[in-house]
């Protein structure tokens, strides 16, 4: 028995049909030791095997491989999977996770009607084919990127281009893009495809760094940039922490410093444009009111930025070199010296010193020297065209209205500013940029499978080692890269991945659930071309995803964590889906994919809490004048990393100043006041409790109805029934009884089509009871 059960983990199957075993309980007994010498055995830095499905007994629950492998675990532990949810609660449940939004009650009848054999499928291959897919996919990937509409630190610049990578990213899942190829274009998209504008903007994943402008150090600034990228590369594809390996050799896992700055030295060329200009034919709707409103702008305002750039220039040579001066000593070397000596890393220097240089430095010197006396450049005679220079900020400030208020023509992109010689990469004594020590080629670490240095083939525009590192990270024989992707996926939908710790698969993380499920999903995620859509159809398939949610105490005692799955488990909707599916409800949401980040309303108190000055400049939260931005999905709300949008901050979303890799669950005080004190969820519970009445007329139980469908899917139950209608019943006398008291300040339903039979205390009760009913712990859950 020994003997059989080692060759099948040599063959990497948990098989158990030629183990010799003579009763049922050591069949049984069989499966979980091999289950468990099997992870023992497993790694994720091994080549991915095609294992076979285990035999199980209760075959006809098998709809899909998946459910063959789940089942094994679940039979050997002496369990039976949970019993299949009800198709109400599949498609709420489906449908919240596929989208991010609640189905409409319309959409589940039609499901729960439909009694074709193909009914599921048709339901998964409609939530796929949406745009709405794209838009819950990319919110994730984004959370990884550490994506955010501005560079955080101090200034917290907003960087007016970010959204087109936002854009891409969606548009990449809609249009189910390999993965591979989702890879290659965000690492190398400018080096691999350089006049595909598309692949270029992709590469935005590396762009999208926190960022100092202010930093007087460049060549520590690009060390910085170059370390959040290894970074960011090593957690998101390959569920490494890298990181750990900056200052010493990693203590967990086989990664030296060397191996590190290796990794590192593949960006060591990297440069990014801000500055792009987009292509002729290649601008959205988007881009178009951009233009048109930017060259309005331009025209009228252009006598006096043409009076504003005059003074400027008369202090723009000696400003420029103050500035210039006052970077660190290695800046400097590079800053000063001609340009016919430039090496790469001077090129560098210099390219980012000209990229983060702007008016505002002279306009801060000019106002230095004319109004400082202890200034070393004071010049009193400059005071009057400093004067000048203030009234005429004022008159240019009166035209702000008229300026676009979002949008840009430009984009953002990765590029090389020499293709035949690369700044060096050194390894650093500690981590500490000032001590370099010795000098590392590109190479891939060998705990990953690396052999040594990478071929690198420079191109006539940069030096290729982008590209190399993006076809070993994409390759079908890299056996970590696949793994990751799937394992995180697995998560999505069963909140915990195969490896629980989905951003760490090295010895500090946890062992995986069931190591074989894993490699079938990475070998046929694979097989089938890197098709993300396909992944998550035979997840979306399977039995595993059909159980019902209930607790059985049976399988809560022999697995107290669920890690077997023998019933689904619940999850907290995320902080956008809640929003989402509020507005969704309320029916106010507006259904418009891509473009410039908006601006919401935030609540006065929100805005007084974090000070007016906060609301300024460029931290400025300048609300949409078009209402129709203020009921966009959340991943179109601006992201400002120095402040999260209110409603969803205490949701727990993602953190946009390093890569997220799962979402917290926290219970607070404050989730529960949000939403129920929060002036905008009021609103939207009016605009529900309008919708309500409008389509189920001025019936109360058909109106109660009404909204438990469109918040639950289903109908109540009688004793719900029972209480709702009370609640309604105590509701409207606490309204009479202020209104006698002269208190009658009550809320009222908002888009009512008729006003036939309408009672203001009878609607008034029905919000209160609408708004009570969107904040119960149902409605924030998917079961």
């Amino acid at each position: 028995m020994k003997k059989s059960i080692y060759l099948s983990i040599l063959l990497g199957s948990l098989a158990v049909s030629n183990v010799g075993v003579s009763s049922a309980a050591e069949e049984a007994k069989a499966v979980v030791d091999v289950a468990k010498a099997a992870t023992r055995a497993w790694s994720p830095y091994q080549p991915i095997s095609a294992p076979a499905a285990p035999a199980v007994k209760q075959k006809n629950w098998v709809r899909t491989p998946i459910d063959a492998f789940i089942l094994a675990q679940l039979e050997g532990k002496g369990l039976k999977p949970a019993k299949e949810t009800d198709r109400a609660t599949f498609i709420r449940r489906a449908t919240l996770d596929a989208w991010g939004l609640l189905p409409t009650p319309e959409e589940v009848q039609a499901f729960v009607n439909d009694k074709s054999p193909d009914a599921y499928e048709k339901l998964v291959d409609r939530l796929l084919a949406s745009h709405h897919f794209g838009e819950r996919q990319a919110r994730r990937w984004l959370d990884l990127a550490r994506y955010a509409d501005s560079t955080g630190f101090q200034n917290d610049n907003t960087r007016p281009n970010n959204w087109r990578y936002r854009d891409w990213v969606i548009t990449a899942f809609n249009q189910d893009k390999p993965f591979n190829r989702f890879i290659q274009e965000q690492i190398a998209g400018d080096e691999l495809w350089p006049n595909d504008q598309s692949a270029r903007i992709a590469t935005g994943f590396l762009a999208g760094y926190p960022d100092n402008f202010n930093s007087r150090d460049l060549v520590q600034r690009k060390y910085q940039i170059e370390t959040d990228i290894t970074d960011l590369v090593g957690e998101t594809f390959l569920s490494t922490t890298i990181g750990c390996a900056r200052c010493h050799n990693h203590k967990s896992d086989r990664i030296s410093q060397k191996e590190y700055f290796q990794l590192q030295a593949f960006f060591a060329n990297t440069a990014f444009n801000e500055k792009t200009p987009l292509a002729k034919g290649t601008e959205t709707v988007y881009d178009a009111e951009y233009e048109k409103a930017q060259a309005h702008y331009q025209d009228v305002t252009k006598d006096v930025r043409a009076k504003m750039k005059a003074i400027l220039d008369l202090v723009r040579e000696d400003g420029r070199k103050y500035y210039n001066e006052r970077y660190l000593t290695d800046s400097r070397d590079s800053i000063f010296k001609p340009e016919a000596q430039w090496n790469a890393l001077d090129k560098w220097v210099n390219w980012r010193k000209q990229a983060v240089a702007s008016d505002n430095e002279i306009r801060t010197y000019l106002e230095d020297v004319a109004t400082k006396p202890t200034f070393q450049y004071y010049n009193a005679e400059l005071l009057p065209k400093w004067k000048e220079y203030q009234e005429l900020e004022a008159q240019l400030k009166q035209y702000d209205k008229v300026k676009p208020a979002k949008g840009s023509d430009k984009y953002t992109t990765a590029f090389e500013l020499t293709s035949t010689e690369v700044p060096p990469t050194y390894v650093r004594f500690g981590g500490i940029h000032e001590r370099p020590t010795e000098a590392v080629q590109p190479a891939i670490p060998a705990l990953w499978g690396g052999k040594g240095e990478v071929k690198v083939t420079p191109t006539t525009t940069s030096s290729g080692r982008r590209s190399a590192l993006a076809q070993w990270l994409s390759s079908d024989a890299n056996p970590l890269t696949p793994r990751v992707f799937t394992n995180r996926v697995w998560a999505q939908y069963f909140d915990k991945g195969i490896i629980a710790t989905v951003h760490d698969f090295g010895r500090a993380g946890t062992k995986p659930t069931h190591p074989e499920l894993l490699d079938y999903l990475s070998s046929n995620f694979v097989k089938n071309g890197w098709s993300i859509k396909k992944l998550h159809r035979e997840i979306l398939l399977s039995a595993t995803y059909r159980q019902s949610s209930d607790e059985r105490p049976d399988a809560v005692k022999a697995d107290p964590e669920n890690k077997l799955l023998a019933f689904y488990p619940r999850k907290r909707l995320e902080a956008e889906v809640l929003r989402d599916s509020l507005l969704y409800a309320s029916g106010q949401l507006v259904d418009k994919v891509g473009g410039p980040s908006v601006f919401p309303p935030v609540v006065k108190a929100s805005k007084e809490a974090i000070g007016a000055a906060d609301f300024q400049g460029n931290r400025a939260w300048t609300v949409s004048d078009d209402k129709e931005d203020w009921n966009r999905r959340s991943i179109y709300v601006f992201t400002r990393r120095s402040y999260a949008y209110p409603i969803t901050q205490n949701f727990d979303p993602a953190n946009p100043n390093q890569p997220h890799h799962k979402r917290d669950v926290t219970t607070t005080p404050l989730q529960a006041l949000t939403l129920f004190n929060s002036e905008i969820v009021f609103d939207w519970s009016q605009a529900l409790a309008g919708r309500v009445i409008n389509e189920a007329g001025q019936d109360e139980n058909a109106q109660l109805n009404r909204l438990y469908e469109i918040l639950f899917s289903r109908k109540p139950n009688k004793t719900e029934l029972s209480t709702l209608k009370a609640f309604l019943a105590d509701e409207q006398i606490a309204i009479r009884e202020k209104a006698l008291s002269g208190k009658f300040e009550v809320a009222l339903p908002q888009g009512l089509k008729s006003a036939k039979a309408f009672d203001p205390v009878k609607s008034a009760a029905f919000v209160d009871l609408v708004h009570t009913v969107a904040n119960s712990n149902e409605f924030a859950y998917r079961f």
